[in-house]
């Protein structure tokens, strides 16, 4: 069941339209490989159960974004706001097929001919939340271990990834179910745990073998929400080096756009500040377009030109 009824959850607050100057020439054919959209709410509502109610920011004002940073290509993950509707995505792979890619939900009763329709629609993995802060889900509608596991055989089949939600030091736990099913591994958000933890967290520590393993790729993104030293993000410098030093063929970046669940305006990221963390991060232009550019087209399947 869907509605929009703003008081089944906290509203959030609207992203900020203006952004710090991009401090590097963008490559053609950068791309925007973590972000979401939302609506519009009269063709697709929103979970009736749900943790909170974002602003809607539809598939055209993606692309405006996409266009404000001078980025080609995005990826549109589904939402625990929608739960496993995932209509709004895949109408926006129909009409921009050059430009983007999904990731969609799924529950694991999903067929394997449903799962190769999404395919050829341009979705290229099943996002699974498996984040939980002292053993309790930090969102609802999440999609478990046990679905992943039920899916993975078809999800192979078709050259489908995982893209995983996980608290960190979790994996430790984690990854010897994970690691079993023989599937590209997507962590988002450097593991989204908070910086004061430190890079030499053993399940950070894991995360990091994992890639250098070829096991697992990572998204630098979240900044934002790992960091205790904003508006520059600092103490996450040593945990995004970290992982392009284990294995800097499998990073990509995203700005995790439309930045919901922030409850105060000021405290909304600007994407032109987080796009330039990546001077820090990747002060080699070359390397930087393989992050923006080649590790995402890869990854994605996106043309290279």
């Amino acid at each position: 069941m869907q509605a929009t009824d703003p008081a089944a959850a906290r509203n959030c607050c609207a992203p900020i339209d203006t952004f710090e100057k991009i401090g590097f020439s963008i490559p053609p054919g950068a791309c925007d490989a973590h972000a979401h959209i939302f609506g519009p709410y009269a063709k697709y509502p929103l979970a009736l159960e749900r943790s909170y109610t974002p602003v809607e920011n539809d598939a055209q004002r993606f692309l405006w974004h996409l266009d404000r940073l001078g980025l080609a290509r995005g990826v549109l993950v589904t939402a625990s706001a929608c739960g496993t509707d995932n209509r709004s995505v895949l109408d926006a792979l129909a009409h921009y097929p050059d430009r983007l890619r999904g990731v969609a939900v799924c529950g694991q009763d999903t067929g394997a001919a449903t799962l190769a329709s999404w395919r050829e629609a341009g979705i290229r993995g099943l996002r699974f939340n498996l984040y939980a802060l002292r053993g309790k889900a930090v969102y609802k509608n999440g999609v478990g271990l046990p679905a992943l596991e039920t899916l993975a055989p078809a999800m192979r089949e078709l050259g489908m990834h995982a893209q995983i939600w996980v608290h960190a030091p979790d994996l430790l736990d984690l990854a010897p179910r994970l690691e079993k099913l023989n599937l590209p591994l997507v962590m988002d958000h450097m593991g989204r745990m908070n910086a004061a933890l430190g890079a030499a967290n053993p399940g950070f520590r894991k995360l990091c073998a994992m890639l250098a393993d070829g096991l697992a790729w990572a998204k630098i993104s979240g900044a934002d929400r790992n960091s205790n030293e904003k508006p520059g993000y600092e103490d996450i410098d040593a945990f995004a080096l970290s992982l392009l030093e284990a294995n800097p063929d499998h990073i990509v970046w995203g700005s995790d756009w439309p930045h919901i669940n922030y409850f105060d305006q000021g405290d909304v990221p600007d994407d032109g500040a987080l796009l330039n963390t990546l001077l820090r991060w990747i002060p080699d232009e070359r390397a930087r377009k393989k992050v923006l550019v080649e590790n995402p087209a890869n990854l994605y399947g996106f043309r290279v030109n």
